[in-house]
């Protein structure tokens, strides 16, 4: 099993790549959130209703797109917490550790997600219960 190691080397550059990669994907979501209509307010963002008019068809049309940007809007705030609380970890030192057993995570399934804060073994256990 490979696991990162923050203080060798080839864990450091793996462990910043996995950094700067979480703080792209961050920035992407953000704009993305933008781009469904979501305004900022304060620290969050809030979806508002598009206006076509006032004609009963523009009415569903606003209606329709404001329901799809809502569940849209749900699934980017997720996704952006996922990243926050991975970023945090890493600032703690704390990346990588399965917050179930306290083993390290494999390095294999940190690339392949990034965010993820249980090891496959748990993970596993969560889901068939």
């Amino acid at each position: 099993m490979n696991k990162i190691k923050g203080k060798d080397k080839a864990g450091k550059e793996t462990l910043k790549k996995i950094e700067k990669d979480l703080i792209e994907r961050k920035k992407q979501l953000l704009d993305d959130l933008e781009d469904i209509g979501s305004e900022k307010n304060g620290d969050n963002y809030q979806v508002k209703i598009p206006e076509y008019g006032n004609k009963p068809d523009e009415n569903a049309q606003e209606i329709s797109e404001y329901t799809a940007n809502l569940a849209t809007d749900s699934v980017l705030k997720k996704s952006i917490r996922d990243i926050d609380n991975a970023l945090e970890r890493i600032k703690k030192g704390e990346y990588g550790i399965c917050k179930y057993c306290g083993e390290p995570i494999e390095e294999k399934r940190l690339l392949a997600r990034p965010v993820a804060s249980a090891c496959v073994k748990c993970k596993t256990k969560l889901q068939n219960s």
